[in-house]
């Protein structure tokens, strides 16, 4: 009987984020992350906004690893390490192309477990082998035959 290595399972996290209205004023929004091995670069989000309203993102896996280190990001997202009242926190700034804007601020240590956990699924440089290649190549087949 071969050893087969086991199938990686989908990450879960729920983190509480300060939404930052002034230089004195936060808010709490809860945030679910979730990370599946099938979308082997991306985080998932949802920001629990108001009361039955969420927000969708999407993260790259690595522009949030390298947020924890230093600046980062282009466009509409931006990621940096920095501290809040004594701790280390990830400020993740989103903008839309509407000129919305806002400002979050992400415990560091959370988030740096949650990431250790999806690499430990799926560890760096290891993201093409759970790329469901047949799957992609159907569905270009497809829209390249739609368009004969």
């Amino acid at each position: 009987m071969a050893n087969s290595a086991p199938t990686p399972r989908t990450v879960w996290c729920t983190l509480h984020l300060r939404l930052v209205v002034s230089s004195d004023s936060t808010l709490p929004v809860p945030v679910e992350l979730r990370y599946a091995p099938t979308d082997p670069y991306a985080v998932h989000t949802t920001f629990h906004t108001g009361a039955e309203e969420t927000t969708e993102w999407v993260f790259a896996r690595e522009l949030l690893t390298e947020g924890l280190r230093r600046p980062t990001g282009t466009g509409d997202v931006h990621i940096w390490p920095s501290h809040s009242h004594g701790h280390p926190v990830v400020c993740i700034a989103l903008s839309s192309p509407e000129g919305e804007a806002a400002l979050l601020e992400a415990p560091a240590g959370a988030l740096r477990s949650f990431l250790r956990r999806t690499y430990a699924e799926v560890p760096p440089d290891t993201e093409h082998h759970h790329i469901d290649t047949d799957s992609l190549a159907n569905f270009l087949d497809t829209v390249w035959r739609s368009n004969d």
